[in-house]
């Protein structure tokens, strides 16, 4: 059977992308990976790591249908604006970097990739060039036509999903809707079932306030809000428990019969995954018609080009791309 193929995006070129993708091409893989990044900056961060990799251009002419041996890297090579210098960023290349992003999600679209593997990009400087963008979800939500997406992390033996994200926490209460707790619990249960094979999933859902409002003592959005949005979706085939206290949720008793939490807020959940796995975690887009997987992790670019990188996080990502991909079934 034919390989499935893989994009891989380096992120910003001046961070530690770059450095991710060369690690990552020291070791064999199952599938064909394909770097979509200009080759001379590949080349070049590889001479100042001191590396040895061997680069095979490839294009949507001809795609590979072979992994590429260890110390080679498949490359769509994708020119830059300007020179880089490891951890210097220059807003001359941010177009470079979109249109890595763009290739990789039209590709996945087009069937050319089961997935995408994205490094960190530095959204400021992207806006610092003129060019509005406030992340790889959003972006890529766009190129897609998504509606709704939904930010998952996940570890070795925990999945957090999330109903707000990157909200000030005045604001988290009001952003928990009927509609919104309802559409991103449709699209979480919807993924687990199609993208990671789980017939049916268990899904823990954490209160919004201490005690999960303790019977409207301490906050009633649980009693006006969430235990009614969850006993509908329940009433749908769903299998949710809660909404149950984030202080006790988040225990082995809860934990060992679970698929996935889901969180009201980023600090609720967030914070108890990256205590469990930093290094080790993933960032996974659900929701969208495409695989995409990310590190957890930002752009470091104090330690670009050094050669004192942890690869553990792009290694996850990977793997569970190739899991969600070999997973994936028809809803």
């Amino acid at each position: 059977m034919t390989a499935q193929r893989f994009a891989l995006t380096p992120g910003e070129p001046a961070g530690i992308g770059p450095d991710l993708c060369l690690l990552l091409a020291q070791h064999a893989h199952p599938h064909p990976l394909i770097a979509i990044a200009s080759h001379a900056l590949l080349s070049e961060r590889a001479a100042l790591l001191g590396l040895t990799i061997r680069f095979v251009s490839v294009s949507p002419i001809a795609w590979p249908d072979e992994p590429a041996p260890a110390g080679s890297l498949f490359v769509w090579d994708t020119p830059l604006a300007a020179p880089v210098i490891a951890g210097q960023l220059d807003p001359a290349n941010a177009g470079y970097v979109l249109e890595t992003l763009a290739r990789a999600g039209q590709g996945c679209v087009a069937g050319h990739f089961a997935g995408m593997i994205t490094a960190p990009v530095h959204k400021g400087v992207i806006n610092q060039s003129g060019i509005a963008f406030s992340g790889h979800t959003e972006f890529l939500a766009e190129l897609t036509q998504t509606e709704q997406v939904v930010m998952m992390l996940a570890t070795h033996g925990l999945r957090v999903a999330l109903v707000t994200t990157h909200l000030p926490l005045k604001d988290v209460a009001a952003a928990i809707t009927d509609e919104r707790l309802s559409r991103v619990t449709r699209i979480l249960h919807h993924d687990l079932r199609t993208k990671f094979g789980l017939e049916n999933p268990r899904i823990l859902v954490c209160g919004l306030n201490p005690h999960a409002g303790e019977d409207g003592h301490l906050g009633r959005e649980e009693i006006e809000v969430i235990t009614p949005a969850l006993e509908r979706l329940r009433a749908e085939g769903m299998q949710l428990i809660g909404p149950l206290p984030a202080d006790t949720l988040f225990t082995p008793k809860h934990l060992d019969h679970c698929d996935a939490v889901l969180a009201m807020y980023h600090d609720q959940g967030l914070p108890v995954l990256k205590f469990k796995g930093f290094g080790a975690a993933v960032n996974i887009t659900l929701g969208l018609p495409i695989i995409r997987t990310s590190v957890d992790h930002g752009t470091a670019l104090d330690l670009a080009g050094s050669g004192k990188i942890d690869s553990g996080s792009m290694d996850v990502a990977l793997q569970t791309a190739y899991a969600m991909a070999t997973s994936q079934v028809q809803a």
